[in-house]
């Protein structure tokens, strides 16, 4: 039950960003970790901070607190606002999020900060109903990412935002089918489109596919709901399949064959693109020796050579990239139907579109160092840009209707 008086300042967050751009300069949170303890001490009902020190604990490796303190304070408070909001905002804008770990929902603080848009948060999910009275709000954002965990509340969703009195942005129904393989079964006839062949499997039918082998091998396998890599493997033959069923015990996995997408360098290029209303925009072009390639684990910040690909990769997107598979993107887009989402990918050596993951829960930020990366800030700018617009049509275009 939330209290019937809450002092405003224990509502208001430090927010996502911020502790994460804290983690990402290489501090070890310890002084906001006191910070935010102290502030708990001193008062009980203080769930902003409860919230904000959630956030601290899942980024220092500890989510069993974190989901623990996370779940306290949400059972006596849904509602919270960033600290850093403007003072006189231009839009409003409410988040309707899950509870979980921090990939549950999408990051929309990187998009909106250091704007004139403001930012409020309300939590849903089992045992956390929908409010009589919801924060004041122009537009909402529904933040909560495909998941396993999240599908029931997605579906909740969905009939709650039928009867939503302000526009909305990204339907419940469209993001629970972003899962692995029912992306790959959308986009698999999309001419100009590879979409890996992901098949969910229980653990008995992958351990007897992989024992049978033939035609099997080399094979891309993660445990379901895994991201960034965990558990993701190519095993090239039944001794190494018989180890990786050893080492992790998930009870379901998803499973590929593995497409080689190396260019003619012999180096794996993989690219993240953002999709703001129909439009695409380059986020990053991460470069690396490796088939797994992920931004943080390639060679990115050793390689000037690498950087500056990524920078001409992101200088030319509109006249090259976004053109070369325009076709496919724009029906991509009408498939998915999102109003904002992310795609990783990368091109076959005949230059088609090899989709790995779509996303509306990818951390689209601009926390690279400027020294290092200064062709970014500009690019990430035109992302963010381009979602405020969107942010604004939508809801003065809602505005409209309604009158």
């Amino acid at each position: 039950m939330q209290p019937k008086r809450i002092n405003p300042d224990t509502t208001r967050l430090v927010g996502l960003s911020q502790i994460m751009r804290l983690a990402f300069n290489g501090d070890n949170l310890a002084n906001l970790t006191s910070e935010l303890a102290r502030r708990i001490e001193v008062n009980s009902h203080d769930f902003a901070a409860m919230i904000d020190l959630s956030v601290v604990f899942q980024l220092s490796g500890k989510p069993e607190i974190a989901i623990q303190l996370q779940s306290e304070a949400l059972q006596q408070y849904q509602s919270f606002e960033l600290r850093s909001n403007p003072t006189n905002p231009s839009l409003r804008v409410l988040a309707i999020m899950g509870p979980g770990e921090v990939m549950a929902n999408t990051p929309i603080e990187f998009l909106v900060e250091n704007s004139d848009i403001s930012l409020s948060y309300l939590y849903l999910g089992e045992g956390l109903p929908v409010p009589s009275q919801l924060p004041d709000h122009d537009i909402a954002f529904v933040a909560v990412c495909e998941s396993d965990r999240s599908q029931f509340l997605l579906a909740q969703l969905n009939s709650i935002m039928k009867h939503w009195r302000r526009p909305f942005i990204n339907n419940p129904a469209r993001i629970a089918q972003l899962s692995r393989d029912l992306v790959s079964q959308k986009l698999n006839s999309v001419k100009g489109i590879v979409a890996s062949d992901a098949r969910r499997l229980r653990r008995t039918e992958l351990a007897d596919r992989l024992k049978a082998g033939v035609g099997c091998f080399p094979v891309i396998v993660r445990p379901v709901n895994s991201h960034a890599g965990h558990g993701l493997s190519k095993l090239e033959d039944c001794e190494q399949a018989t180890e990786y069923l050893r080492v992790h015990d998930s009870q379901e996995f998803f499973a590929a064959p593995f497409i080689d997408y190396r260019s003619e360098d012999g180096m794996y290029r993989k690219y993240r693109i953002a999709v703001v209303d129909g439009k695409p925009f380059a986020v990053h072009m991460a470069i690396s020796q490796h088939w797994m390639v992920h931004y943080l684990n390639a060679d990115m910040l050793q390689s000037q050579r690498n950087r500056k690909s990524e920078a001409e990769f992101m200088c030319r997107f509109d006249l090259d990239f976004a053109v070369k598979h325009r076709a496919a993107l724009q029906e991509m887009d009408h498939r998915i139907g999102l109003d904002y989402y992310s795609i990783d990918c990368a091109e076959t050596p005949d230059e088609k579109l090899l989709v790995f993951e779509l996303d509306s829960g990818a951390v689209v930020h601009s926390m690279d160092s400027v020294e290092l990366f200064p062709y970014k800030v500009p690019q990430m700018q035109l992302v963010f840009e381009a979602f405020h617009q969107m942010l604004r049509r939508k809801s003065v275009g809602a505005q409209r209707l309604a009158a």
